[in-house]
């Protein structure tokens, strides 16, 4: 029985595939793997020639009539996957496939949930993205505690029922990379990571931007409203209390009265613990459900 598949969306990326998609074939087929290609609704050739390898041994072709975004295109790969594991992988021609081979290795001898390939010491495409990267990475360990430095790194291999079953709480957009990886560590899955290599990428653009990033910042916290909505709420909360017992009490101790700006601030903070009570039954109550549907 096979135990890896190889997942891999691919938009507009038409004068890659023909050069690239021969080389992952072959390299699938010497390791006895599935591999799995999905097309985003994509506007050049793209379709045609991934559409033209059907019949192949081993290999899936999946299209989207439309574009559902980066995130869209992992969920309907990782969805078609039957084996064991499964690994991501883009289509630009970036990524060592020998390096998937070490991934896989990697993830029996440890037992691991999942683990990413990390491009650490590798050059940033600009000065902006990798501050945009730093940023992020940032903002995800303050908010959900991890050790992981490449959280948005496009090869990930997983235990394949987990994958699909937290697909369900992913965004469909470029940030699925950020959150899938959040969500493994929130629910005390172990994660790993190890160091991978890059190559230039053989055509094409990418279509990371700055929205990108701002997308990736509101679903980080979207996720961490999910499964620890506490993280947010009880800060502020505390804070708001702490700044009107500050402010309220030595006008208190002059005889002044209670202050309203200092009422107001302790009202804040009792609504925010409160709002946070609330919304982590709502959270657990979500999580139950995905948990059943996934079984």
């Amino acid at each position: 029985m096979k135990e890896l598949t190889v997942a891999m969306p691919a938009y507009n990326e038409g004068e890659t595939l023909p050069s690239y998609i021969p080389e992952v074939i072959s390299f699938c087929h010497k390791h006895d793997w599935e591999l799995v290609i999905v097309n985003d609704g994509s506007k050049d050739n793209s379709k045609e020639f991934l559409e033209s390898l059907v019949g192949t041994e081993g290999y899936t072709f999946v299209n989207h009539k439309v574009n559902r975004g980066y995130g869209g295109a992992l969920k309907s790969g990782i969805r078609a996957s039957k084996t064991k594991y499964t690994v991501t992988i883009d289509a630009d021609g970036q990524h060592y496939l020998e390096d998937v081979e070490m991934l896989l290795q990697e993830i029996k001898a440890t037992d691991a949930d999942m683990i990413v390939g990390s491009r650490k010491g590798h050059k940033n495409a600009s000065w902006y993205r990798g501050l945009g990267k730093s940023i992020i990475r940032r903002i995800a360990r303050f908010l959900v505690p991890n050790d992981i430095y490449d959280i948005n790194s496009g090869m990930k291999i997983y235990d394949t029922k987990l994958a699909q079953k937290h697909i369900q709480l992913c965004p469909d957009s470029m940030s699925f990379s950020d959150v899938i990886l959040l969500t493994f560590i929130s629910q005390r899955h172990l994660v790993l990571e190890r160091p991978i290599r890059i190559k230039e990428r053989l055509a094409g653009e990418s279509t990371i931007n700055a929205l990108t990033a701002l997308e990736t910042v509101k679903e980080i916290f979207n996720i961490v409203l999910l499964f620890n909505p506490m993280k947010i709420f009880l800060p502020l909360a505390f804070f708001f209390l702490a700044v009107g017992v500050i402010w309220g009490t030595p006008i208190v101790l002059r005889g002044g009265g209670v202050s309203s700006g200092a009422l107001l601030s302790i009202l804040s903070g009792l609504i925010f613990f409160f709002l946070g009570l609330l919304t982590e039954q709502i959270s657990i109550l979500r999580q139950m459900s995905v948990s059943d549907e996934a079984s």
